[in-house]
């Protein structure tokens, strides 16, 4: 065990080993509760351009190509995004300590280059992972999204209808975070409250208008 953990901290995997730590930080304060699981999730507007928000999620739509293709071939659209990166670390860790172990490397530049296909194969062995996940997650949403059609959020993120935004719906439960776009015409900013209409057909966003109470 002790040389275990001199491997994780030597330079060639000093990189991976912070960015396990990193995960496990965040999961031990989501344990006792300072945060909930969406809280660190990225919101990238795929139509547009992209766009980092705090408590927000990842909206990946396969017909579009691109990266559209590649973030839902990753699961990326269909489970948060600590989920994915603790799937995803945790394997790129591994890989790199067992490449440097064997490879006998004390170099950090040596170490980068064992880093970068572990990386790449970090992520396909992560997809695998997260398949069974995206299921229930996927499940759990489009349960979850039944029941918006009609109610009032909060604007989090600026929403037009060129942009996709976000917005927050409380519940009883854990707010839930949308998708949305407004109609034609239309920008709202954060803070701005509106009224969820309908959902666009055939993908995870919602088309909203301004609310005033």
């Amino acid at each position: 065990m002790k040389e275990l953990f001199t491997a994780a901290a030597s330079a060639p995997n000093l990189i991976p080993t912070l960015l396990l730590v990193f995960v496990m930080i965040y999961w031990l304060v989501v344990l006792v509760g300072a945060v909930d699981i969406d809280s660190l999730d990225v919101d990238v507007d795929l139509d547009t351009d992209v766009d980092v928000d705090v408590d927000a999620d990842v909206d990946s739509d396969i017909s579009g190509g691109g990266l559209n293709g590649v973030l839902a071939f990753f699961n990326l659209g269909q489970v948060p995004l600590m989920v994915f990166l603790t799937f995803w670390i945790l394997p790129v860790w591994v890989l790199t300590v067992l490449g440097n172990y064997y490879l006998g490397n004390s170099s950090f530049l040596i170490g980068l280059l064992v880093l970068l296909p572990s990386l790449i194969a970090g992520l396909f062995i992560a997809k695998v992972l997260t398949n069974p996940l995206a299921k229930i997650f996927g499940k759990l949403n489009q349960e979850a999204n039944e029941t918006v059609i009609g109610k009032v959020c909060t604007i989090t993120s600026q929403a037009s209808h060129q942009r996709v935004g976000q917005a927050r719906v409380p519940t009883s439960g854990a707010p839930l975070l949308l998708n949305v776009k407004t109609y034609e015409g239309v920008s709202l900013e954060r803070g701005d409250t509106a009224m969820v209409i309908e959902q666009q057909e055939g993908r995870n966003i919602y088309f909203i208008e301004p609310y005033i109470d």
